[in-house]
């Protein structure tokens, strides 16, 4: 693929977008862009790599599991971002950073493959900030006692926290980034076996700037890369 591929053409202005938006921050962590590859091909996902993309989500676990054996060569680094059922975590674990763990079961679930496949596999909690009831997230009220947990499971370690916030423009999507980032430097305080807490997941096409300002680690862009998700 050439730079002149549509694909190339989108990275390379995200990345002047997140460029400028870690300028207007000031110093702080590193951004890590994740291309979201939900429903497209595996020429997209090339095309992509070929302009030097490193990360892709995926929303489904066994899509997941397609397109890591598609790809085979030079893997990427794969990210799991959408709702894991206890069934379908051997899909990710060993394979992804997942992103969107919630309760206890799914740590456990998850616990038991790797401890199996004698990996440690890192994850992300997702959060409901928003208390939407129709969105996956641990309530903020329920979050230490999960990060408790990873305290017994020794070949899961949290690396952070994830946020779905809910839908509207930037001055709507940005309190709830703050607010994330509050939170985990409040919980960081106090030290836990398992758990360091040094990513947030948060921003997506529309808002993934302002997430950057708020804190942000890792962005997780879709459309603004990729175009309209095949139906």
């Amino acid at each position: 693929m050439t730079a002149a591929h549509p694909i190339a053409a989108n990275l390379a202005r995200i990345r002047e977008r997140i460029a400028a938006a870690v300028a207007r921050r000031g110093p702080g962590p590193e951004v890590i862009l994740i291309g979201v590859s939900k429903r497209h091909p595996i020429a997209a996902i090339e095309a992509a790599m070929a302009a030097g993309l490193a990360d892709f989500g995926e929303n489904y676990a066994q899509e997941l599991r397609d397109k890591i054996a598609a790809i085979g060569h030079d893997p990427p680094r794969w990210h799991f971002i959408g709702g894991l059922q206890r069934n379908k975590v051997k899909y990710a674990v060993g394979k992804a950073l997942i992103h969107t763990v919630d309760r206890a079961e799914i740590v456990d679930a998850i616990e038991a493959r790797a401890a199996r496949e004698e990996v440690t596999q890192d994850v992300l909690v997702e959060v409901n900030l928003g208390d939407e009831a129709q969105k996956a997230g641990i309530a903020e009220a329920e979050l230490p006692a999960l990060l408790d947990r990873f305290a017994a499971t020794p070949h899961v370690r949290c690396r952070g926290l994830m946020i779905i916030p809910p839908v509207g423009p930037t001055e709507v999507t940005r309190p709830y980034f703050a607010s994330l980032r509050e939170l985990r430097d409040r919980l960081a305080a106090t030290p836990r076996e398992g758990v360091t807490l040094e990513h947030l997941s948060m921003g997506m096409s529309d808002d993934f700037e302002a997430a950057i300002e708020e804190g942000a680690t890792l962005v997780r862009v879709g459309t603004a890369i990729f175009g309209p998700r095949p139906s």
